[in-house]
């Protein structure tokens, strides 16, 4: 409750507050010594370490087969996600079925995909021409009516993309799910209320909403596949940019320089890889981070007096500190 003095004096007006800055010296400290650190590991990496043999870095970082094996290794990575996100909603579909049996095969299929390495799964898959020599097509239980060499007809490169493919859909499955249940089931209802078949309701409503939950991860993957096709030796496929380093450091006897081509590729492909991935999720974030402005008052805020503290038929009370008090009763709110 307000109240005034006596002698009718108002109270004094607002008073400017003037903000003084925390200090936080330790930040400082710790961030100099921070630099200190990356200064002495780069001069100690150029000048101190001969085994980096930078020279040998810049003759082989734009080596015709350190190229090739980078245009494989994009390859890989193109054919191996194209697939995997294909499969990957197929199974994400499938998850949702209330056919048992349909979402009991999609289960089966991440626990086993999941559930192993990726490299014992390429191992098996560089296996799958000894193990199953031929590819036979006919009547069962008949002599077959045409017969296959597997040798011929998948190559290692093709096995490499199908390894790949299948472990990655069944965490492109799992993305698409989250993305899929993001979106508010009273989409779908309204969408049925106006007559919209399911593929204009996937396409239409519920898709472009699940995009922006769905792009951020794949786009982790994408750029984890990039990476992940350095296993795909385990196959064995060895034209890829890893394989091809390892070649050439195996004739040059310089591990570490290819090293360093090799992590200088995949960093210039995966930094194209994060700008496409920020303008992507920029696009199919388009009107969700976008919020009203928040109201201003029309008034200036300043203090407020108590209705009828002016006015001289209103009765008062004397207080214990000198002040005057305003009855409850004769005022807005009040009681008679």
């Amino acid at each position: 409750m307000t109240s005034h003095s006596a002698g009718g004096d108002s109270p004094p007006g607002p008073q400017s507050i003037q903000a003084i800055r925390l200090r936080h010296p330790w930040r400082t400290v710790f961030a100099t010594v921070l630099i200190i650190i990356v200064a002495l590991f780069l001069y100690d990496m150029a000048f101190n370490r001969p085994v980096y043999n930078w020279s040998e870095v810049g003759k082989y970082l734009f080596d015709t087969r350190i190229v090739t094996g980078a245009w494989y290794t994009l390859q890989l990575t193109v054919y191996s996600m194209i697939i995997a996100i294909v499969l990957g909603v197929s199974i994400a579909v499938m998850r949702q079925s209330p056919n048992p049996v349909v979402a009991a095969v999609a289960w089966v299929y991440l626990w086993l995909f999941r559930g192993t390495p990726v490299y014992v799964q390429l191992v098996f898959w560089g296996l799958v021409p000894t193990i199953y020599k031929s590819i036979d097509l006919g009547i069962p239980f008949t002599e077959a009516i045409v017969s296959l060499n597997t040798k011929d007809l998948l190559s290692y490169f093709t096995l490499a993309i199908i390894g790949l493919a299948l472990n990655e859909a069944a965490y492109m499955a799992e993305i698409v799910r989250a993305g899929l249940l993001s979106v508010d089931k009273g989409q779908n209802e309204a969408s049925i209320a106006l007559g919209l078949g399911w593929w204009h309701t996937m396409s239409r409503v519920i898709l472009p909403q699940a995009m922006r939950v769905i792009i951020p991860p794949t786009g982790n993957e994408v750029i984890s596949m990039l990476k992940t096709t350095s296993l795909v030796t385990a196959v064995p496929f060895t034209l890829d940019l890893y394989g091809r380093q390892r070649d050439i450091a195996a004739v040059t006897y310089q591990p570490v320089p290819m090293l360093i081509v090799a992590s200088l590729w995949y960093l210039t492909v995966t930094s194209i890889l994060m700008v496409g991935q920020y303008y992507l999720e920029k696009h199919f974030a388009k009107g969700v981070e976008q919020r009203p402005d928040v109201m201003k008052p029309t008034v200036e805020t300043q203090a407020i007096g108590v209705v009828g503290t002016d006015d001289p038929t209103t009765p008062t009370y004397p207080s214990g500190g000198g002040e005057t008090i305003v009855p409850p009763h004769n005022r807005p709110g009040g009681g008679a």
